[in-house]
């Protein structure tokens, strides 16, 4: 791999660059920081890459810490996930996973830090006084009337919230800072709040909670991180992280920073875990997983690489500039991909019968093709060729005008791998359905051009008795608009034909198809096996179409 691309140029790496050139710090430790309230999607995929991309490629580290302050949303299942989900990227956490609930018992220490410096009180307005209080983005707020209570006071009301003594919602722990900032994160934020809740790591020890913005720069220092890597809706808060830093009684060494880059925002998706648990708590998806789904885990099993989509992590690049990701872009890197090492196979979705009359009836070949036209290095697969067979009911017609490459009515095709046939005559039901296309075969055409007749098309086909019957699950974007999110309504916006099924046939290797593993079957698409398959009943998914065509059909 080139430098240029191993270490692509960003803001975040000239920071980098130039802390190491002054000496500011001698190593890089940075950390992937999720909530355990939700699968990861695209949007963390892109964190991901960069924080485990940084630490790679300056040889530093990275911890994969669960910032789990929450955890009345949160569960194992989700711990679980998104352990899965950062190795199946490719990348590997160093040491221990680390959890916020690791060091509840040091913030809190923190906490009677500041209480003991008269920056920190126990507040017991209630939640909407406290709002009330906050004032406006153009009025100052007002102090609350227990905001100079005496230290002694404080400490004595903070044991009795951690002792359980006060009932939700009745107290908590806020800052002294300034009730008149501009920067609303900074009028005497709250840190610790009262929760009856089962914590899925540290059980029922505690019943009072710190906030977000408190624990995360607090679990930053803890780690040694250096370069603490978030998205631009924190930018205010930042301010907030680094007065906690900067008024807790530790000189820290090395001391984190905040940086801040764009967000991914992604056409024809959302990445709101509100509104993707939405989706799936009102069953308008089939769980985090559906195919259909922006998650790490709805991708995986849609059939997107791991390769593909560190490649499109690497094309968006890193910047401050909020923008909408073209999801033509996502396509072509897993299209890419797919193609280069994607075998290759035979499917008809939509069969039609096609009989070869001056085949021997209980004729059979193996026809060998390759599992990879540009990669001979992958072998060779047999596919048995008989008189009777499959074929895509799109790939006949009755009449056509010379456009039309593929079988006619009297006219000639080549099936892939195998014979030149001509169209001789159709059956038809009462409703005028085509039910099967009679043909005869040239038998001198197997791995030649006829003599003096040029045979432009190509179509691909199944042995209708050597098959295997499968589910094809046509999948497309889950949304019709490009910002579903800028609805009033996203869920109104939701694209009714996001998915389609169809049954068909697969040629018989894929008896073998591996769950997850893309398979190109050709002039179809790129499909892979469900999870949801079982021995008798075969499930592929549609990862992507050869080539883009929803620009064609909706531009």
């Amino acid at each position: 791999m080139s430098e240029a691309v191993s270490r692509p140029s960003n803001f975040i790496r000239q920071i980098i660059d130039e802390d190491l050139k002054t000496g500011k710090h001698t190593s890089i430790q940075t950390r992937f920081p999720p909530e355990p309230n939700g699968f990861l999607h695209i949007g963390h995929a892109k964190s991901i890459c960069l924080n485990f991309g940084i630490a790679q490629d300056y040889q530093g580290k990275c911890n994969l810490r669960f910032d789990d302050t929450n955890p009345e949303k949160e569960n194992i299942d989700y711990v679980k996930s998104i352990q899965q989900d950062v190795q199946w990227l490719g990348f590997q956490w160093s040491g221990d996973i680390c959890y916020s609930s690791n060091y509840f018992d040091k913030i809190y220490e923190f906490a009677l830090d500041l209480i003991n410096q008269g920056k920190a009180y126990v507040d017991f307005l209630s939640a909407d006084e406290i709002r009330s209080y906050r004032g406006t983005l153009t009025e100052p707020g007002k102090p609350s009337p227990y905001r100079e209570t005496s230290v002694e006071e404080n400490l004595n009301a903070f044991e009795n919230m951690r002792q359980g003594k006060y009932e939700e919602g009745s107290a908590c722990l806020r800052a002294k800072i300034d009730m008149s900032s501009p920067f609303m994160v900074m009028r005497d934020p709250v840190l610790y709040r009262i929760r009856f809740a089962h914590h899925h790591q540290s059980g029922d020890k505690w019943c009072i909670y710190p906030m977000y913005d408190f624990t995360h720069c607090l679990s930053d220092a803890l780690e040694g991180i250096t370069h603490s890597l978030c998205t631009l809706e924190f930018q205010d808060n930042r301010r907030l992280y680094d007065w906690v830093l900067d008024n807790v009684s530790v000189d820290w060494d090395p001391r984190p920073h905040q940086y801040e880059f764009s967000r991914l925002n992604l056409e024809y998706t959302v990445t709101s875990k509100r509104k993707l648990n939405l989706l799936v708590a009102d069953h308008h998806v089939n769980g985090w997983d559906d195919p259909r789904m922006p998650t790490v885990a709805g991708m995986r099993r849609r059939g997107y690489t791991p390769a593909s989509i560190r490649d499109f992590c690497m094309r968006i690049g890193v910047t401050k500039q909020e923008n909408m990701v073209e999801m033509a872009m996502l396509e072509a890197c897993v299209r890419e991909d797919l193609n280069e090492h994607a075998p290759r196979a035979m499917a008809v979705l939509d069969p039609v019968r096609l009989v070869i009359e001056n085949y021997p009836e209980d004729g059979e070949e193996l026809m060998s093709a390759p599992v990879h036209p540009q990669n001979e290095a992958m072998g060779e697969r047999q596919v048995k060729f008989t008189r009777e067979l499959y074929i895509e009911r799109e790939d006949f017609r009755e009449e056509a005008n010379k456009k039309y490459k593929r079988l006619v009515l009297g006219k000639e095709v080549r099936l892939r791998n195998a014979y030149v046939v001509k169209a001789e005559r159709v059956e038809k039901d009462s409703e005028g359905n085509i039910t099967t296309i009679y043909c005869s075969y040239d038998p001198e055409t197997l791995g030649h051009n006829p003599e003096g007749r040029k045979v432009k098309g190509v179509i691909h086909w199944v042995s209708a008795s050597c098959n295997i019957p499968a589910e094809f699950r046509l999948y497309d974007r889950l949304f019709q608009v490009p910002n579903p999110g800028s609805a009033d309504d996203f869920l109104s916006a939701i694209n009714p034909d996001s998915l389609t099924t169809m049954t068909g046939f697969v040629e018989a290797s894929m008896a073998d198809a591996q769950v997850g593993k893309g398979y190109q079957f050709e002039r179809q698409g790129y499909f892979c096996k469900d999870s949801d398959s079982t021995d008798e009943h075969l499930i592929f998914n549609r990862t992507v179409g050869l080539r883009d065509t929803w620009a064609k059909v909706n531009g």
